[in-house]
């Protein structure tokens, strides 16, 4: 993963993630153009899919709050992580320093 993914902001870091709605099971994993891929069995109807992608991603970091800051209608997205720290996140990504 590259610096783009992971950022720093004063609510917290903001995640990077491509969405693929519609799977067959919830997975993180892997990068795709740049982001975090995301699969999600939940449809990418009436915002379903980003709760569960807010969920996912709050489950891995181990954060409480998470929610999609911005491409609540794309497949890219910006998750925020309320009050992560940078080096919890890439920790529970696997990323290291740049």
């Amino acid at each position: 993963m590259t610096g783009d993914v992971i950022s720093v902001c004063p609510d917290g870091v903001i995640v990077e993630v491509w969405v693929v709605p519609g799977a067959s099971r919830d997975s993180l994993g892997g990068i795709h153009d740049g982001a975090l891929r995301v699969r999600t069995a939940a449809p990418a109807e009436g915002g379903k899919a980003n709760r569960a992608v807010a969920r996912l991603v709050a489950e891995r970091i181990g954060v409480r709050r998470a929610e999609v800051v911005a491409g609540a209608h794309s497949r890219r997205k910006r998750v925020l992580l309320a009050g992560a720290d940078l080096a919890t996140v890439r920790r529970a990504l696997g990323v290291g320093e740049d």
